[in-house]
């Protein structure tokens, strides 16, 4: 192949990314929502339930794939446990609320009209004291109730230093 036909190639395929991804602007939108969830694995053993706000924006490159950014905040709320103190006895123990901020990117498959699954990838802020935050993924399942209210079930994982905190989690979405 010679150097002509290799570079109208490229523009020829730059021109119809392009072209594809304008057809989809119209599905560019922004996301806010709440969702509410249960504390998993070592989780479970100092917060009860955990409420969140979910805010994004989301590009449709494709009839079939989104991407956008997403954040908003999470407060998994403290436990009170009874602990065994060996000499000391029972210990009554109240752990804190524990709170963070996710920043991240996010990706989107659809499958059918009604169904979407994707991801969430970035970093978790930790807000409350003493709390350093982590790496931020949550896999996502979602189905259209609406043309603008999605229901979804989601893992979030916070993860620093081996340290895990995860929360399954039901939540109700709204596109603008």
């Amino acid at each position: 192949m010679n150097k002509k036909t290799i570079i109208f190639s490229v523009l020829a395929v730059f021109a119809f990314c392009i072209s594809v991804s304008a057809q989809y602007v119209d599905r560019s939108s922004f996301k806010a929502g709440v969702n509410v969830g249960i504390p998993v694995g070592d989780a479970s053993d100092f917060s009860s339930f955990s409420l969140g706000l979910d805010l994004g924006y989301h590009w449709g490159v494709s009839e079939l794939v989104d991407v956008g950014v997403v954040s908003g905040f999470i407060n998994a709320f403290g436990d009170s446990s009874t602990l065994d103190g060996g000499a000391l006895g029972q210990i009554d123990v109240d752990f804190p609320d524990i709170q963070f901020i996710p920043v991240a990117a996010a990706f989107r498959l659809y499958p059918t009209y009604e169904f979407k699954l994707g991801a969430d990838v970035g970093y978790a802020v930790g807000v409350n004291e003493g709390n350093d935050g982590g790496f931020y993924w949550r896999p996502v399942i979602g189905y259209n109730i609406t043309g603008n209210t999605e229901l979804n079930v989601s893992y979030m994982n916070i993860n620093n230093d081996g340290e895990s905190f995860s929360i399954a989690a039901l939540g109700l979405l709204f596109l603008f």
